[in-house]
């Protein structure tokens, strides 16, 4: 059978044959994949930076009221713990593969991996929230710079025919962190202090540092982003399209999430063991979601985004409505977390098969869009959460969900036609 090639980008460089694009030098060790092996070691190791970096944004939400009580500060102050995070790693996204284009893409990684390790001890050791502000500024510009990597890494390490098997694979670092994260920050929070959380997400991403010495190869720069090529990806309509439906459905999940455990406490006025419960559900959907929004995307990513989208809407109706019945609270959260999982494949797929000639340049844009929704989501969740109180968030959220389904509805991509199957 032929490969595949998208009708919504024909003028794809990636399509034809990727392996011209290396001098021989570069074959042996920086790209498996031009030689046809697959480093699914280097592939584990990405997984890990995903699991370590996802673990430290996602900890504040867990952690939010016992933080803001020993800062000092308010819930919604608190939470812009998420937002300075969310947007440097808006700025790092597009801008790092630019900054380090010179550099052997090994060493950007192992750089970012360094941040992520100084911005645990930074954040386990603040004793106001300025200092946690530039802790968590640190993350951002280690996710931006990891994230807007990552895919472009791993179409380097694996042959083309298991690019998809592989994205999956480091995702799934995503689900591991949002089933260990919010339920584990919430435990040991609850145990011995809010900063030991921060200790044992510090110790998980030097574990991280020291595999990726090991696994990733040298890997010469290559794809060579600069601006013009961020404008150029800009003036693709599917490509805008695709960006805006992230900022409508992320923040929206954003806005929800980061004050999901205000909600716990003052309406369904859950204990604390029972809201690491709840989380542990939540992370537990998140898991399997991911594999059925790879599911869903391997045949639509459209579909996928839909499908987590349309969910997502009612249960933050539902937590709106009737949010301080435990078991409706129980409940949608649990499938909160299930529909989370389509987002991360399908618009993945979506921005690779809409830019797959600059995939360094997409995937900063990607993770520019998420880090910039997340903030928007943060900002506009802890707005009303300070304002109306800890409904707030479900309210954002299923006002944005809902406007970002129904543009990806309309707009999102269908599938692509197949010459000479």
């Amino acid at each position: 059978m032929s490969e595949s090639i998208c009708i919504e980008c024909p003028d794809s460089q990636y399509a034809g044959n990727p392996a011209a694009l290396a001098t021989p030098a570069d074959l042996p060790e920086a790209d498996a994949s031009e030689a046809g092996r697959a480093n699914w070691l280097g592939i584990a190791s990405l997984a890990l930076g995903v699991f370590g970096l996802v673990t430290a944004e996602f900890l504040p939400a867990s952690l939010l009221t016992a933080m803001s009580t020993d800062l000092g500060v308010s819930d919604g102050a608190a939470g812009q713990a998420v937002t300075a995070t969310a947007i440097v790693g808006a700025i790092a996204a597009p801008t790092i593969p630019v900054l380090t284009r010179n550099f052997d893409r090994k060493r950007v990684v192992l750089v970012l991996s360094m941040l992520l390790v100084l911005s645990n001890v930074l954040a386990a050791t603040a004793n106001n929230l300025p200092v946690l502000l530039v802790s968590r500024v640190m993350l951002g510009v280690a996710l931006g710079g990891f994230w807007s990597m990552a895919a472009a890494l791993a179409m380097r390490l694996v042959p083309e025919n298991v690019f998809a098997r592989a994205m999956s694979f480091i995702l799934t670092g995503v689900s591991v962190a949002t089933v260990c994260a919010a339920p584990i920050g919430a435990y040991m929070g609850n145990l011995w202090g809010w900063r030991s959380a921060f200790v044992a997400a510090g110790v998980v991403s030097v574990a991280t540092l020291a595999v990726q010495i090991f696994a990733i190869p040298k890997l010469p720069p290559k794809d060579n982003p600069n601006l013009k090529v961020l404008f150029e990806l800009l003036g693709r309509s599917h490509v805008r399209v695709a960006l805006l439906a992230v900022l409508l459905v992320i923040s929206g999940h954003f806005a929800g999430f980061t004050y999901i455990r205000p909600l716990m406490e003052h309406i369904t006025h859950l204990s604390v063991a029972t809201i690491s419960a709840v989380l542990l559900g939540y992370g537990i959907g998140g898991f399997f979601g991911n594999f059925a929004g790879a599911f869903i995307a391997e045949r639509s990513e459209r579909h996928a985004i839909v499908f987590g989208g349309a969910l997502i809407t009612v249960l933050a109706i539902a937590l709106w409505v009737a949010g301080a019945s435990s078991t409706v609270a129980a409940v949608s959260i649990a499938l909160w977390g299930f529909a989370f999982g389509a987002f991360p494949v399908g618009f993945q797929t979506w921005i690779v098969r809409a830019a797959p000639d600059q995939a360094e340049g997409a995937g900063g844009l990607l993770v520019a869009a998420f880090q910039i929704a997340i903030a928007s989501g943060a900002v506009g969740g802890g707005i009303l959460v300070d304002q109306v109180g800890a409904l707030g968030g479900p309210i954002f959220a299923a006002v944005a969900i809902m406007l970002g389904t129904l543009l990806t509805l309309r707009y999102g991509p269908r599938p692509a036609r197949i010459e000479g199957a």
